[in-house]
C-alpha cells in the first residue's frame, strides 16, 4: 500500500482483505488520537464502480464501527459530492476508489471533518498502519451495516451545481455523455438536461473502464470521435472513475487539455489567485487576470498552496490540476449566489464553465480552446513501467548535467531545468519536456510543450521513446 498524488493505492486483491481494514483502523485511530474526531462521531463512506470496491467499503465500515464511529453509507457518489456532504455534516470521509488506474488496483481517499488529508496526515496514517501491522492486527469481519444516506449526499451536490448557471444556459448545445463506468455519469446527464442541453448518452458499461483524463488513450479518442460524428455533437463530457477529473471534447471528439478546462473555470469564477502544479501549461501565467502559484503534482500540494494563500489574507483563491480537476478555497459569487469553498478536485465546475462559455460565445469548443492562446501541450504515460525502473532513470538523470544532456541529445539542447516534481527541462529552442514517475501507479509520465500541435506530438513521441530506449539499453523491464 502506498499514498500517491491523491489517496492510498494498492492491488485490489490486497485491499479486499486485511489491508483496507488496517488502513481504515489507522485512519480512525489517527482521528481519535489527534482530537479531530470522537468516538460516536459520524464517518461517511462512498465507493466507485470497481468490482472490488463494495468489499473494500464493507471492510472499512466494519473497522470503523469497531472503533465506535457511526458509519454512514453514501453509495456511489462522485468524490466531490462525498467531500461536500462531509463538510456539511462535519464528518470524516473515506472514498473507495482507484480513480483512473486499472481495475486490478484500487485505493482509498481520506477526508478529515475539515477537508482532504494532507501530506502530514498521510505520514501519520502510514505510521499508525505500520504500528498496527507490527502489533499483529487481526481483522474480524462483522455485518458491514451502515445507514444509507446516498440520496442526501447526491441531492446536496446536485443543488450546488444546479445554481452555477441560469436554467437555459446550455440551450442549443447537443452534448454527448460518455458514461462508461464513472460514478458521475447519471448526474452529468441530469445537470446538462437541467440547463437545457440536448443530451445523448452512450457507451455505458457495467464493467469498470479506467479513463485517465490527463492521458486519454488512442482507443478512447477514436470512440469519442466516432460518437461526435455519428450524433452531430457540439461536445462530449465525461469523468474518471470517481468523478473528480473532467473530460471534455470539442465538436470533433478531440479532448481538451485539463489545464485549459481549469483555466476556463478560473476565469469563470473570477479567481484572483490560482494554484496549479508545475505540469500545467506554462502559458497559464499570462492567460487570466490572476496571480499563479506553482506546486508539486497532487491535490494535497495544491490544497496546501491554497491554504497558504488564504492564510496570507488573499481572497478569490482557486486551484486546478493538469488533469482538469478544480478546487476552491474561497467563497465565490457565481450567478448571483455564493458558492461554498470546496477544496477537493471537482469535475462538474470545469465542465459546466466550459460548456457555458461555448454557449454564450456561440463558438465551437475548438475555437474556445484556441482563444486561450496557450502553447500546444501534450502528455502521455508508459504503463506497467516498474517503480524501480522509474527511480533508477530519475536518479541517472539527476546524477549530473552530462547524463541529462546525453539523454536528451537526440531531442534538443538543454537550456534550463526545474526539479520541483520530476525533471522539467526547457530546451534552448523553448520547447519543454518533463519526465515524472507516477506517484501512485507503475507508470512513467511525459509532458511536453511546443509552438505547434505537430511539434508537441513529435516531442512527446521522442520523449517517451528515449525513456523506452534507456530502459532497454539498461536491460530493465518497461
Amino acid at each position: 500500500m502506498k499514498f500517491g498524488t491523491s489517496g492510498l493505492r494498492g492491488l485490489s486483491e490486497d485491499l479486499k482483505g486485511r489491508a483496507s481494514a488496517l488502513y481504515a483502523t489507522a485512519f480512525g485511530r489517527y482521528l481519535l488520537d489527534s482530537g479531530r474526531a470522537n468516538s460516536g462521531d459520524t464517518i461517511l463512506i462512498g465507493r466507485d464502480f470497481r468490482d472490488s470496491s463494495p468489499q473494500i467499503a464493507v471492510n472499512c465500515v466494519d473497522a470503523l464501527s469497531e472503533l465506535g464511529f457511526f458509519v454512514v453509507d453514501c453509495g456511489t457518489p462522485p468524490t466531490p459530492a462525498l467531500a461536500l456532504y462531509g463538510q456539511q455534516e462535519n464528518a470524516a470521509c473515506l472514498m473507495v476508489t482507484g480513480s483512473h488506474i486499472p481495475a486490478d488496483r484500487n485505493g482509498i481517499k481520506f477526508y478529515r471533518p475539515d477537508g482532504e488529508i494532507d501530506k502530514h496526515d498521510e505520514a501519520a496514517i502510514t505510521a499508525a498502519a505500520a504500528a498496527l501491522d507490527r502489533s499483529g492486527f487481526v481483522f474480524t469481519p462483522r455485518n458491514g451495516h451502515a445507514e444509507d444516506r446516498s440520496a442526501q449526499c447526491l441531492a446536496l451536490f446536485s443543488d450546488r451545481n444546479a445554481q452555477l448557471l441560469d436554467k437555459g444556459a446550455l440551450a442549443g448545445l447537443k452534448v454527448g455523455v460518455y458514461q462508461h463506468s464513472t460514478v458521475a455519469r447519471d448526474l452529468l446527464v441530469d445537470l446538462l438536461a437541467h440547463f437545457g442541453a440536448n443530451v445523448i448518452s452512450f457507451a455505458r458499461s457495467e464493467n469498470f473502464i479506467p479513463v485517465d483524463t490527463e492521458a486519454v488513450s488512442e482507443e478512447t479518442i477514436s470512440l469519442l470521435k466516432a460518437a461526435a460524428e455519428e450524433y452531430g455533437l457540439d461536445a462530449i463530457v465525461s469523468a474518471d472513475g470517481d468523478g473528480d477529473r473532467p473530460l471534455v471534447t470539442d465538436e470533433t471528439g478531440l479532448p481538451l487539455r485539463g489545464d485549459v478546462l481549469g483555466l476556463i473555470a478560473a476565469n469563470f469564477l473570477g479567481a484572483k489567485f490560482v494554484v496549479t502544479p508545475v505540469t500545467s501549461n506554462s502559458g497559464i501565467e499570462t492567460a487570466g487576470d490572476f496571480t499563479v502559484i506553482r506546486t508539486r503534482v497532487g491535490s494535497p500540494f495544491v490544497i496546501s498552496g491554497m491554504q497558504e494563500a488564504s492564510a496570507a489574507g488573499r481572497n478569490g483563491v482557486a486551484g486546478f490540476e493538469a488533469n482538469g480537476g478544480v478546487l476552491t478555497a474561497s467563497i465565490f459569487s457565481v450567478n448571483g449566489r455564493n458558492l461554498r469553498a470546496l477544496p477537493t478536485r471537482d469535475c462538474f465546475l470545469p465542465i459546466l464553465a466550459t460548456l457555458s462559455l461555448a454557449a454564450s460565445s456561440r463558438q465551437p469548443l475548438s475555437a474556445v480552446a484556441s482563444a486561450c492562446r496557450l502553447p500546444f501541450a501534450a502528455a502521455d504515460r508508459i504503463e506497467n513501467f516498474p517503480v524501480e525502473t522509474s527511480a533508477r532513470l530519475m536518479a541517472h538523470l539527476r546524477a549530473g548535467f552530462d547524463n541529462l544532456a546525453a539523454f536528451l541529445q537526440p531531442i534538443g539542447e538543454v537550456g534550463g531545468v526545474s526539479d520541483i516534481d520530476g525533471l522539467r527541462v526547457t530546451l534552448r529552442d523553448r520547447r519543454i519536456v518533463h519526465f515524472r514517475p507516477s506517484g501512485n501507479a507503475p507508470e512513467m509520465r511525459c509532458y511536453v510543450e511546443a509552438q505547434t500541435e505537430t511539434e508537441a506530438a513529435d516531442l512527446l513521441a521522442a520523449g517517451l521513446g528515449r525513456i523506452r530506449q534507456w530502459a532497454d539499453a539498461n536491460r530493465l523491464t518497461a
